[in-house]
């Protein structure tokens, strides 16, 4: 193996980079955004010790993610549409799933990299199969490339997929809109007290807001509605003001601290339909490609993805390193144990979903909370 090509700067084609860094093998990660600090890179992640904190300790970035931890972050309340305290757990440091924003995770793995390793603006457009597991790569601007191992780390809309597989993702039935607030604690006292010092999940069947408490007083909130996608098409997202107050509707009744987080955001809010491949997804083995993260097994919000993709990137590594004379034999190995862990993980997640919106919403979160104290 001479080369890898690893496509898409996200958190498991960069632990990927860093491990391989580390061991020796010449790896390039090409990113379509044009730097670093193009966009937003989301909110806050709970970083699991059996999973994403293991891949971060192979890459030698223990104490670089103690750095960044947001102390208190685990905590958890659920209420009521009315603000009503039904389900609190405070953060003691002993749950081993301290929050941090992505975007500071995001930021020590990139300085962890060499000079150009990653190279930016390099939005593939089309991937040749060139016989013997080298792959031409094309971008939309610059020369193009030859791969003897490609990585899929691109995303849930990943082009390097259809190398491997048909399947594409498919829309669940269910939106978040996001919002933000910031300096709260001076601003809007009421709702931060009552988002509490980490998150809080405030649902009822169908619809739900759902708020973590960030560093600098900021409270970033992912609005829940079921709806079907032409529902959320109608509504004029690039009209701010319009956009709030008809989300806002929707949560007539509901208690005015709750509706702060739509009505008084100060941000535009931002659609973000969840979307999912079949549970299960797997694919025949092809030389000289894989995926890993959301290109692999996305599936809905629930505080697996970014721990899955870490961990992708970290055992991916680990079998390259093991299996320096044949990439195929690391694929092979990699893969199998992967489809097994990422389907566990998808069924997990789309259970999660379900008890945050489902006819017994919030009680059946509660009781999964409830269930799950003891063995963390």
């Amino acid at each position: 193996m001479t080369s890898v090509a690893i496509i898409g700067a996200g958190l498991g084609g960069l632990v990927l980079a860093r491990i391989l860094y580390l061991h020796g093998i010449q790896a390039t990660v090409f990113e379509a955004d044009p730097a670093a600090d193009a966009r937003k890179q989301g909110g806050q992640l709970d970083i699991h010790v059996e999973d994403g904190q293991a891949a971060l300790a192979a890459a030698g970035l223990n104490e670089a993610f103690q750095s960044i931890i947001h102390e208190g972050g685990q905590a958890t309340r659920l209420v009521d549409d009315q603000g009503v305290l039904l389900f609190e757990q405070g953060d003691d440091g002993s749950g081993g799933r301290p929050e941090v924003l992505r975007g500071e995770l995001r930021r020590i793995l990139l300085e962890s990299l060499p000079e150009g390793m990653v190279q930016w603006g390099r939005k593939l457009t089309a991937v040749a199969s060139l016989g013997g597991g080298q792959h031409a790569l094309t971008f939309e601007d610059g020369p193009t490339v030859t791969s003897d191992l490609l990585v899929g780390a691109d995303g849930a809309w990943s082009k390097v997929r259809s190398l491997l597989s048909d399947a594409m993702p498919t829309y669940l039935g269910t939106s978040f809109v996001e919002t933000w607030l910031f300096d709260v604690d001076l601003r809007h006292p009421a709702t931060a007290e009552m988002a509490g010092p980490g998150a809080m999940f405030a649902l009822t069947p169908g619809r739900g807001i759902l708020v973590h408490r960030e560093a600098d007083a900021v409270l970033h909130a992912y609005i829940a509605l079921t709806r079907p996608l032409d529902w959320f098409e109608g509504i004029e997202f690039a009209e701010p003001s319009i956009a709030k107050e008809r989300i806002a509707a929707e949560f007539q009744g509901w208690a005015p601290e709750l509706r702060s987080l739509i009505t008084a955001a100060d941000t535009p809010p931002v659609l973000r339909p969840l979307h999912a491949l079949p549970t299960g997804h797997r694919w025949a083995r092809v030389p000289g490609v894989t995926l890993i993260g959301d290109a692999a097994h996305l599936a809905p919000p629930a505080g697996e993805g970014a721990n899955m993709a870490l961990f992708d990137g970290a055992e991916l590594a680990a079998a390259l390193v093991a299996h320096p004379d044949s990439v195929e034999a690391a694929l092979a190995a990699f893969e199998a144990v992967m489809f097994t862990r990422a389907e566990a993980a998808a069924a997990v997640s789309h259970e999660i979903l379900a008890l945050c919106l489902d006819d017994r919403a919030p009680f059946g979160l509660i009781d999964f909370f409830q269930s799950a104290a003891p063995q963390a």
